[in-house]
This record gives structure tokens, C-alpha cells and sequence, in this order.
């Protein structure tokens, strides 16, 4: 049997495992359930490939999309393990022939979708082979107060119980509170599970949020220097993510888009043109990106606020999965409040099981939302923020997001305070925020007038500040529980117990302005090389076109060949033998057997030219 030490040397190339993966294992190992909460890139499949590899039987990976089975049954294939995936994109005889290999023992790893789990052809096979494990991936699905909840991962309960002896069942996701980890090991009934949550924080990520007036000219502004590099633009409707694309392709960016609203054939051809690198930038609705393993993607830019945090640091994650420094820009505008809310309330694609759930589930959607929108308007650290909501104590200070690497400084807010708390006590806590606005800046519409609003003494006291200066000062009595702002469907604006503090005993509110001057640090945040990339760029590009030839030929993506993170170690390490190219990371015995005498070979000949004087990129 091998050791699952020489099983990651072997197939995936790596000397050690990283934090909580051999943990895990090792549990798995001594056939107790487990729950593995571990951010993007933090190498979640590694943690059910080794003890897959050992186990005797078959694992089952029940994965939630077409697109992450396929990533990484190639993924496994290129490593030299048999796998194979089973969904809705075979044939009737590709899936026959399918089960019928699993059957003869070709598989130890077979990726499956949940709504083929019950189905008589895939439960006959499921009684006649042994099932070692089952893995659950994308775990947070099964639960309805997940981001992203799929009545088809109830299935699994169902399949599950129809094993005489049920096999060991381990279940991981990136993203998931306390509530959703409890939900996933009730609903799944594990079995006394070990649970690890090995942090959320992301370090290789800067986090910024900008409030644009004019959100292209921030993104052309944002792509400028960044024309050799790939990411990912999510906006909020088909109709933007249109608009947006169109855009970009007529300055003269590599393009593509992805939606709901595209044909099969359409959206399959733009993926893959993103996935194999055809296209730089893919502009997209959140109907992409989960499990999609491109490793090279150095930026997420969210055109538009997404509806919870949850879905943010999920889509964020698709950057920098290689380690390297990547950057994740939100562009917040205030009608993305009121989108997001449309679309928590007029909700056709979820499955509410009773009017009471729905309110529920609606409700806390509203407080997501809310969650989400305070993201957006903090000064405070941005990781922090998103640490904090996850349950994690971050500091103060990450140096590596916008609100830390901007210059603030500090004004006296308390008289601004003490008039809006003082029109929201004369209203009774009965309207929103942008009725609380139009009051103290003397707002004459029709609502103002008709209620007859403008007669309290609270009404035009702030005609000289702006709406967004209000807005902002709301926001901060809200973020600092001087204000809440209920879960209703037309939410509220109430004071709570603190606001009487402002008013009456002398507290006094200090709140962070943006100076006038630029940021400390560049824009970009940590925009670290290493040294023999930043001096050598020439053999950095020769090996991504060597890798771009192989996986062209193959038909695979350039990232399952070697990762942006591997080719950098072969910069930096420069090896010259078979065993030198070993202790590069990412390379193991199948690679090197494989690939290692092209990728030495390209490595000798740089290392030639240079010293000869004619080394280049081309």
C-alpha cells in the first residue's frame, strides 16, 4: 500500500502538505467522517484524492456542476490517476461504458452529480461495487440558509441511506458560517465528524472597494496595465454583462461573456475560450465560476455589489489560486442595493418547501444583503470585515486592502448625528433611508409634501450636505449600532439604545474621510515578483508557450499541464536534471515522465541564449 506521503510526491508533485490537508487525511484515514471548511485555493481536493488512492474501493465526489467535474477529472488523468465523471453530458453509451469500467476496477475516483444519484442504472451499480467514501464537495448546497442552495443535494440524504453498509462520507466547501456547518453535518447525518475550519483568509488577495460615478471608466482604468493578464468581471444582469463585454471588445480586450440567457453550445465554446486561454477576460453573471479551476486568474472585478458575503469572497476566491498576488475589485453603485433585493424577493428559481420557510429564508437574504452593503461602505480593514463575518478575529490593520492603504482622516460627525437621530425619533422609525435624506436636505417631491414631511423641525437642517455625505453618516451610525435597519421587505431606518447616547449625553463621533491625497501604497496593493521573474521575463514566457503548445495538443487547459505557480519555482530553481526538475513544486513522477524533457530543454536553451546575449520572450 502506498504511503500518502508518496502519493502526493508522485501524482501531484508536492513535498508537504499544506495546513489541515494531512489532518484531515489521516481521519479519513482512520474512517472518520469529516467537514473540511477551507478557502479557494487552499487545496481541498488533495484531501479525498490521497485517501482515495488508498482506500480499496471506489470514492464517489459529488460535485455540483459539469464544468468542476470535467477540471477535475482532467486534473487527475494528467496526474496519472484513473477517474471518470458521470452527469447529464454523456451519451447513454458513454455513461453504460462508464459504469461497466468503474465495475472492472479502471476508477478509483468517479465524479457524479447529484441528480443522478437515485436514478435505477446508477443505484444498481452503486450495490454491486464497494464504495469506500463518498465526498461531498460544494457541501454549503445542501443547506437552505447556504448562499447557494440545490434541492438536488437532498438527494444525497436519500442515496446514502440506501446502503446496507454505508460508506465513510466526508463533505467539504469554502464558504460556511456556523449555522450552514451545523446544517451540513445534521442533514447529512454524519457520524460524530472531526471538523476543521482551517481560516478563511486569503493573504495573496487585495480587497477594494470603489463607488465610481462611472463604473467603465474604472474598469478601463483599473485593465490598463493589466493587458497580459486574466480575469474574471461579474456583474449582476445578462443585460449588463452584454453591455460590458461589447464594451471592452471595442477598446480592445480579448472578451468573452457567460449568462443563463446563451445558448448550450455558446456558453460551453466561451468557457472553454476563457479556460484555455483563447480569451483574457470573460464578462459573466453568477451563473459562472463554481468550480472552475483555472489557477492563472489575477483578477475578479465584481461590476456590481453581489447579495451576500458569502457569494463575494466565493467569487473573489477564483482569483490568485496559484499563490500569486491577484486582486479583487467591487464597484459598488447605490442601485445595486436595490437589484439585489428584486432579486431576493421576486426569487423563481428556489424550491421553498412552505410559506414560512420562504419568509425565513427571505428574511435572512435582507440581512445578508445588509451584511454585504456595510462591506461596501466600512473604512475599516476590508479582510477584517470579511474574517469577522466568517467568525475568525482578524487585525486591524492587513496592509494589504483599500481601506488600509488609504489615507483617512478623522472628522467631528456628532451635530450631522444628532439631526439625523433626532428626524428619525420625530418619524417614529417609520420610513427608509433615502425618506430620512430627502427630509433633512429639504427634499420637496411629492412624498415629502404629501405626508406632509416638510413640517417637522427636523426638515431641511442639512440643506448644504450632500445626499452621499447623509448617506455616509447613515451608514456609519448603522455600522457602529447607533442605527439599525430592519429585515423587512421595504426596510426601515430605527434608532437603538446607543442613539440616545448622541443625543443626549454627550457622546461624541469621530468618523474616516478620505484625504484629498494619494493612497500610501499603489492602488494595486501587494504586487509582489520574484526577482528572477521580474529580471528574467523571457523564460517565464517561453515556458508558458511550451505549456500552451502541450495542452493545445492535448486539448486540456494550460493550467492542468503546470500551474503559473510551478513554471515560476522552474524560474526560480533553473533545474537541470530529472531530479532537479522533482524539487520543483508541482512536478511529480507522472509530469516528469511526461513533460520533463521539453520543459528542461526549453530551460537549457534560455539559460544558452542568455549567456550568449540572445535570450527572448519570443
Amino acid at each position: 500500500m502506498q504511503r500518502k506521503d508518496e502519493i502526493l510526491k508522485k501524482y501531484f508533485g508536492y513535498d508537504s502538505f499544506r495546513e489541515g490537508q494531512e489532518w484531515l487525511i489521516d481521519n479519513m484515514l482512520a474512517c472518520n467522517d469529516v467537514v473540511g471548511v477551507m478557502p479557494t485555493g487552499a487545496g481541498k481536493s488533495i484531501c479525498y484524492w490521497v485517501p482515495a488512492m488508498i482506500f480499496e474501493g471506489i470514492t464517489l465526489v459529488i460535485s455540483p456542476l459539469i464544468s468542476l467535474m470535467k477540471d477535475q477529472v482532467n486534473a487527475l488523468t494528467q496526474a496519472g490517476v484513473m477517474a471518470a465523471f458521470i452527469n447529464s453530458s454523456l451519451t447513454p453509451k458513454q455513461y453504460s461504458m462508464a459504469l461497466d469500467n468503474a465495475r472492472n476496477g479502471k476508477y478509483k475516483i468517479i465524479y457524479v452529480a447529484p441528480e443522478r444519484l437515485l436514478s435505477e442504472e446508477f443505484l444498481c451499480f452503486a450495490q454491486d461495487v464497494n464504495i469506500s467514501m463518498v465526498t461531498i464537495d460544494e457541501a454549503h448546497c445542501i443547506s437552505q440558509w447556504g448562499q447557494d442552495f440545490r434541492p438536488s443535494y437532498i438527494k444525497i440524504v436519500d442515496f446514502i441511506d440506501r446502503f446496507e453498509n454505508r460508506p465513510l462520507l466526508s463533505a467539504f466547501t469554502a464558504t460556511a458560517t456556523a449555522q450552514v456547518r451545523e446544517d451540513i453535518i445534521n442533514i447529512l447525518k454524519l457520524d460524530d465528524p472531526k471538523v476543521l475550519v482551517t481560516g478563511f483568509d486569503r493573504k495573496n488577495l487585495y480587497f477594494e472597494v470603489q463607488k465610481p460615478d462611472d463604473k467603465f471608466l474604472a474598469l478601463t482604468d483599473f485593465l490598463h496595465d493589466k493587458r497580459d493578464k486574466t480575469g474574471i468581471i461579474y456583474a449582476s444582469t445578462r443585460k449588463t454583462v452584454e453591455e460590458v463585454c461589447d464594451k471592452l471588445c471595442k477598446v480592445g480586450y480579448e472578451t468573452t461573456r457567460y449568462h443563463a440567457g446563451l445558448t448550450d453550445t455558446e456558453r460551453v465554446k466561451n468557457q472553454d475560450d476563457f479556460i484555455f486561454d483563447k480569451c483574457q477576460i470573460i464578462v459573466a453573471t453568477n451563473a459562472f465560476g463554481m468550480g472552475i479551476d483555472k489557477s492563472n486568474v489575477s483578477f475578479v472585478v465584481h461590476y456590481n455589489m453581489p447579495k451576500n458575503i458569502e457569494s463575494y469572497y466565493q467569487e473573489a476566491g477564483r482569483a490568485g489560486r496559484d499563490g500569486e498576488p491577484a486582486d479583487c475589485i467591487l464597484l459598488y453603485g447605490g442601485q445595486d442595493v436595490r437589484t439585489n433585493m428584486y432579486f431576493i424577493e421576486m426569487a423563481k428559481d428556489v424550491e421553498y418547501p412552505d410559506k414560512e420557510t420562504e419568509r425565513l429564508v427571505k428574511e435572512r437574504d435582507r440581512e445578508r444583503l445588509k451584511e454585504m452593503t456595510f462591506y461596501c461602505h466600512t473604512n475599516d480593514c476590508l479582510r477584517e470585515y470579511i474574517l469577522k463575518y466568517f467568525g475568525e478575529i482578524g487585525s486591524n490593520f492587513c496592509g494589504n486592502c483599500g481601506s488600509c492603504n488609504t489615507n483617512f482622516e478623522s472628522i467631528d460627525i456628532t451635530i450631522d448625528a444628532q439631526k439625523i437621530i433626532s428626524c428619525i425619533k420625530r418619524v417614529a422609525g417609520r420610513y427608509g433611508v433615502k425618506t430620512i435624506i430627502d427630509i433633512v436636505r429639504g427634499s420637496k417631491n411629492e412624498k415629502i409634501l404629501r405626508l406632509g414631511l416638510d413640517k417637522i423641525t427636523t426638515y431641511n437642517v442639512m440643506e448644504n450636505t450632500s445626499a452621499k455625505r447623509v448617506r455616509d453618516i447613515i451608514n456609519y451610525l448603522v455600522l457602529n449600532e447607533y442605527l439599525l435597519i430592519t429585515n423587512d421587505e421595504f426596510p426601515i431606518v430605527k434608532m437603538t439604545n446607543k442613539a440616545t447616547d448622541v443625543l443626549f449625553n454627550g457622546v461624541n463621533l469621530q468618523m474616516k474621510l478620505t484625504k484629498d491625497t494619494e493612497k500610501t501604497l499603489k492602488k494595486s496593493g501587494m504586487k509582489v515578483t520574484t526577482s528572477v521573474i521580474a529580471s528574467s521575463p523571457a523564460l517565464m514566457e517561453r515556458l508558458k508557450k511550451l505549456r500552451l503548445t502541450i495542452a493545445s495538443e492535448q486539448r486540456v487547459p494550460a493550467f492542468v499541464v503546470f500551474s503559473n505557480a510551478t513554471l515560476t519555482d522552474m524560474c526560480i530553481k533553473l533545474p537541470k536534471s530529472n531530479n532537479e526538475l522533482l524539487e520543483v513544486s508541482g512536478v511529480g513522477q507522472v509530469k516528469l515522465q511526461r513533460y520533463g524533457k521539453l520543459f528542461l530543454s526549453e530551460i537549457s536553451t534560455f539559460i544558452a541564449d542568455e549567456e550568449s546575449g540572445t535570450a527572448s520572450a519570443g
